[in-house]
């Protein structure tokens, strides 16, 4: 029997997205910014004490929006818990893009933003970091002049590192009179920049947060938007009922309430990576600053072999060689002895790679 699917157009016009690569467990995962050290320890004592009668009911909600609204510095109509980082993305669409509305975004940055604009039928305005990984700030606040219905901007944004600095997010709300701003601070805790605390003043702005980095629940999928009341609520029309499950919850509201691991993590993270950066600027890499748990590094023509190798010995790193150019690669950073036995494997390839010999031009034809 022959069936015709009445599949939207926008569906059938992109590609399915690329999840993470199976069999990662016991592997160097420095390739999707997780925290490879594990949640901490007061997480999975909470989801220890779930009992099988928590595991079989709906959700309740109203407790742990107000603790976790309170460790941001809200009150609990300015918080919305979602189904991880990417669900908080996706309801900006349901709730504020028509099939054809404008939607404004920097890249290289997160590709959600174009994967939910792509399935929303938006049209997407792309911008472009420049060749030091700088925000085109001028072209950015021009663009939102052109009837723009959301504009996304990653603060620090993934992969490049780049920070805006709180005076140009201003510059932006300022201009962005009929567009709702974005701030995604997937990884504010690495930088200790927000504008969190501006909702109030700036309707139009929303900000997204995650409990996949710093507090290391990427797979419980936790993630939050956070607005002032008003703007808040319409956000809430376009979500389910139950959109986060239990274990997510209670873990979440345990991370948040032991505080210091979160903060010791956040520190190592930051002096490893400054020390990793320092490295591979030893030898000849060229890096660029980074306020996230991440840094992303240049290795050229030698980039492409290199990765292989790494992949080979079960150390996974995220290439760009799609979305930047050959040889560019995001490293997440992990523990200390993971970025150092990094640092040696790395050395000895690239000796390796720079003595093997390389292919003779092929000589055309007369």
């Amino acid at each position: 029997m022959r069936v015709r699917l009445p599949v939207r157009k926008a569906i059938l016009q992109r590609k399915t997205y690329e999840a993470p690569a199976e069999g990662r467990l016991n592997k160097m995962r420095l390739d999707f910014n997780e925290n490879t050290s594990g949640c901490g320890p007061a997480a999975l004592r909470a989801l220890r004490k779930l009992t099988a009668q928590q595991v079989a009911m709906y959700p309740e909600y109203a407790g742990p929006t107000r603790r976790i609204a309170a460790y941001f510095g809200l009150a609990e109509q300015e918080l919305l818990l979602t189904n991880g980082g990417d669900d908080a993305l996706r309801v900006f669409f349901d709730a504020f893009v028509e099939p054809s509305s404008r939607v404004l975004i920097c890249e290289p940055t997160f590709p959600m933003y174009r994967y939910y604009a792509e399935i929303a039928g938006a049209r997407i305005e792309t911008l472009r970091y420049g060749s030091e990984m700088e925000f085109p700030l001028d072209e950015f606040v021009s663009a939102l002049r052109k009837k723009t219905a959301v504009a996304f901007i990653a603060n620090p944004n993934n992969p490049t590192g780049t920070l805006l600095p709180p005076a140009s997010i201003q510059k932006i709300l300022l201009a962005a009179t009929n567009t709702v701003v974005v701030i995604d601070e997937a990884y504010a805790e690495f930088s200790g920049v927000t504008v969190l605390p501006w909702i109030r003043k700036y309707p139009n702005l929303f900000v997204t947060r995650t409990f996949s980095k710093a507090a290391g629940l990427a797979g419980l999928r936790l993630g939050a938007a956070m607005a002032c009341r008003e703007s808040l609520a319409l956000l809430r029309r376009a979500m389910p009922p139950f959109p986060v499950n239990i274990g997510a919850l209670v873990a979440a509201e345990a991370a948040v309430q032991e505080r210091t691991a979160i903060r010791n993590y956040v520190k190592q993270t930051r002096e490893i990576r400054e020390w990793f950066a320092g490295e591979l600027a030893r030898l000849g890499v060229k890096t660029f600053p980074s306020t996230g748990n991440f840094l992303l590094a240049d290795f050229g023509s030698q980039g492409p072999s290199l990765f292989k190798k790494l992949d080979a010995q079960g150390i996974l790193v995220r290439e760009r060689s799609k979305d930047i150019g050959p040889g560019f690669v995001r490293i997440s950073i992990g523990t200390g002895s993971e970025m150092k036995r990094l640092v040696k494997v790395i050395q000895r390839e690239l000796q390796i790679i720079q003595k093997e010999p390389r292919p003779k031009p092929r000589r055309e034809r007369n």
